[in-house]
C-alpha cells in the first residue's frame, strides 16, 4: 500500500506492507532511529513520536494509519543547529543516564508541556506515566522538564511554539 507523509518536514511516499507498524517504517525505510523500539506493546514510550501534533507511541500506530499525516521525530525537534528547549534541558539537568527511553520521553515532554505550560511535580510524573526509564529514578527528569518549561520561547520548533501559544492565550484570557 502507498502511504504519503511528512517526516520531520520533509515529505516521503513509500510503498508499505499493510501491517507494518510506524516505528518500523521510521526507522528502517526513514532512518529515522532516534526513535527507539523499546517494547512493541505500547508499555514503556521509548518510540513516542509526534502524529499531527499529538504524541503517540509509533509502535502501537500502523503506517498505513499515519497516511496524509505529519509526524516529528526526536530528530526532528532542533532548528538551525540548537537544540529544542526540552532537549536542552534534560541535557543540563542530567536526565538520563542509558538514553534508552530519553527520545520518548522528550517527546511526551513537550506534549505535556503544551497541554500543561507550567506543570507543578505531579502533574510532571502524570503526563509522563506511560514513559519508563529504568535508570534514573525520574527525579532529573522532573526537574528537566520544568526546567523547559522555563525556557519554552517562539522560534524553538513547532512544538515550542505551540507551548508559547498556549501561554499567550492563557495571558490573554486571564486564566
Amino acid at each position: 500500500m502507498r502511504i504519503t507523509v511528512t517526516v520531520d518536514g520533509t515529505q516521503y511516499s513509500d510503498e508499505v506492507e499493510p501491517r507494518t507498524l510506524l516505528v518500523h517504517y521510521l526507522r528502517e525505510t526513514l532512518g529515522k532511529v532516534g526513535t527507539v523500539i523499546g517494547c512493541d506493546t505500547s508499555n514503556c514510550g521509548a518510540c513516542t513520536v509526534h502524529l499531527n501534533g499529538q504524541s503517540v507511541k509509533s509502535c502501537s500506530v500502523l503506517a498505513v494509519q499515519a497516511d496524509g499525516c505529519e509526524i516529528t521525530t526526536v530528530e526532528g525537534l532542533a532548528r538551525d543547529g540548537q537544540l529544542h528547549p526540552v532537549q536542552q534541558a534534560f541535557h543540563d539537568n542530567h536526565a538520563l543516564q542509558c538514553g534508552f527511553c530519553t527520545p520518548g520521553m522528550i517527546m511526551q515532554s513537550i506534549d505535556l508541556l503544551a497541554d500543561n505550560p507550567d506543570p507543578d511535580e505531579k502533574a510532571v510524573r502524570e503526563g509522563l506515566e506511560g514513559n519508563l526509564c529504568r535508570c534514573t529514578g525520574y527525579q532529573n527528569i522532573v526537574r528537566a522538564v520544568q526546567d523547559a518549561a522555563r525556557h519554552m520561547s517562539p522560534g524553538a520548533g513547532p512544538e515550542a511554539e505551540r507551548v508559547s501559544e498556549v501561554r499567550e492565550t492563557s495571558a490573554i484570557g486571564g486564566e
